[in-house]
């Protein structure tokens, strides 16, 4: 059963407004659809509009008229909005909150409140302050050749939100948003039906900083929901700038193609098992200490986290089998006496047992859970699988799968040739974590499977979960496919995602009164600039 499935309520209010071109309206709709407690298994009361093809229409007319006024407008401007949204979301936090936790379950504290809220606030200030230094923008002169060139905006952003992160990934309020305003950009906003409600009262925000920093009223759009087909079509409209995805490999897939026929740049975010190795040393010398931190990660969010492990690699000697055993043992004991929380939605809990029963159909042995577990909303018993090398070399494929929740597959690895060659046909992922033995005894084995792990993720980690992911311009939250759709590019990470939404321009012999400012040529503060082979470069 999905979103659109849950019976309605008996007392249904009016489908909520759509915000196209500076305007709450009603939608041109097609149909409502009501988002899920998921913790009780219940509809909530409020309806929203499935939109037709005629708001995309409107919202793409608007957005391309914005973004002509947009290019015009001061980097300092764009900045103050950032700035003005973040504080407007800190005002209205407490019922921004609760409309999270009511539909998605996810706990007001610390997840929400303390983690995520704070988190999403602090990356629109990111944007803010990196709208307003511009080195993202990568101006270059050459003087001698007079040649000069910089990124620029692209055009009018659609930005669709993921079911995991209401506020920090949000398609009106998380990294893609804040990236594509900062580079100038008017954005169209489509929001997750997980958290419909969610989406309003922060896209409610959005314009009120609109209004309070005179942006073009376009600059923020928000529609709910619309066919697979409208989808489709939005994303390959000429109108259309880029796009950013963050979801499944299923839907992303689709959109691309859409995208790719059109020559829209899309940037996705797509699957990722997050493989994490456990080296004899590591675990000889704080094998309870692991065992706690890797049952926290697998479970942290219901396993709802696109850089949850759902793949473990043991390796296990001769010498240490009953130290392996021990460490499995007591991640199995943890995984069965923690309580299950919610997930997201029914089809997230079908989804997820589907995944399970086509891991075993594989090949794993069940070792705790693999049923959906009692109690109210929707809920799956942490679950636990294992697999040996030999088997996973043999169906590297099923054996690899993205099961989207708490489960978790344990490979035990008997050599280190045995864990190249699994390594060697990994997916491309998010992230890759090894965790070795603090006195150098695993040395030699790092030194040999880093570099092949290095190659299949984007953010390689040690000794260290890879489930958190900080707000830092070094960080890289990307990977080879089909963790993202492409490997040079990150969605968290200002500036560097920044440049996901832009095009390079170049201006050849162009009349110095005629050039942006940022290519004018006066050097203003030389110290952010360098000279290379006759050519300035800031940053």
């Amino acid at each position: 059963m999905d979103v659109a499935q849950v019976a309605a309520p008996a007392a249904t209010p009016v489908a909520s407004q759509i915000l196209i071109d500076g305007e709450w309206r009603a939608a041109e709709a097609e149909g409502t659809f009501h988002a899920e407690n998921p913790a009780k298994g219940e509809a909530l009361p409020l309806a929203f509009p499935i939109s037709r093809w005629s708001d995309c229409d409107a919202a793409l007319d608007a957005a391309t008229k914005a973004a002509a006024e947009l290019r015009n407008i001061e980097p300092a401007k764009i900045a103050a909005f950032l700035e003005a949204y973040a504080a407007n979301i800190e005002a209205a936090a407490d019922s921004i909150v609760a409309a999270a936790a009511e539909e998605t379950a996810l706990p007001v504290t610390p997840r929400l409140k303390d983690v995520e809220l704070p988190r999403t606030t602090n990356q629109l200030r990111q944007a803010a302050s990196a709208a307003r230094e511009e080195s993202w923008r990568r101006p270059i002169l050459d003087l001698e050749k007079n040649i000069r060139s910089c990124f620029s905006p692209i055009g009018p952003v659609v930005v669709f939100g993921p079911n995991n992160f209401p506020f920090a990934f949000n398609g009106v309020s998380g990294g893609d948003f804040a990236a594509a305003i900062a580079a100038g950009n008017p954005v169209i906003a489509k929001a997750h039906p997980l958290h419909p409600n969610t989406t309003r009262l922060l896209g409610e925000q959005a314009f009120k900083a609109v209004e309070q920093t005179g942006l073009p009223p376009a600059t923020v759009q928000l529609i709910y929901n619309v066919s697979n087909e409208n989808g489709l079509k939005l994303v390959g409209d000429p109108r259309v700038g880029a796009i950013g995805f963050t979801g499944s490999r299923n839907a992303g897939l689709h959109l691309r193609v859409a995208a790719e026929e059109a020559g829209h740049p899309i940037y996705l975010e797509m699957s990722s098992i997050n493989p994490v190795i456990f080296l004899p040393g590591a675990l000889a010398e704080r094998r309870e200490q692991l065992a706690q931190e890797l049952t926290d990660s697998c479970l942290a969010g219901s396993g709802q986290f696109c850089t949850s492990p759902n793949l473990l690699l043991v390796v296990e000697t001769p010498e240490s089998k009953s130290q392996t055993e021990a460490f499995l043992a007591q991640v199995a004991k943890s995984f069965s006496e923690r309580p299950p929380q919610p997930l997201l939605s029914a089809a997230g809990r079908k989804q997820l047992h589907d995944g399970v029963m086509a891991l075993m159909k594989a090949g794993a042995q069940l070792v705790t859970g693999g049923n959906i577990a009692p109690g109210e909303g929707y809920r799956y018993a942490n679950t636990l699988l294992r697999a040996t090398a030999e088997q996973f070399l043999a169906s590297p494929h099923d054996l690899q799968r993205e099961i989207f929740g708490n489960a978790t597959l344990v490979v035990t690895v008997n050599t280190q040739e045995e864990l190249q060659s699994i390594l060697r046909l990994l997916e491309g992922n998010l992230t890759g974590t090894i965790y070795s033995a603090k006195s150098g005894a695993d040395d030699d084995t790092y030194n040999t499977i880093a570099p092949l792990l290095r190659e299949k993720v984007g953010r390689l980690l040690n000794d260290k979960m890879p489930t958190g992911v900080a707000v830092s311009p070094a960080m890289n939250h990307g990977g080879p496919f089909p963790a993202t759709s492409h490997p040079g590019f990150t969605s968290v990470g200002i500036p560097t995602s920044i440049t996901r939404f832009a095009k390079l321009d170049c201006y050849d012999a162009v009349r110095p009164e005629r050039l942006p400012a940022i290519l004018k040529d006066t050097i203003t503060n030389p110290s952010t600039w360098r000279l290379i082979n006759g050519t300035w470069v800031k940053g």
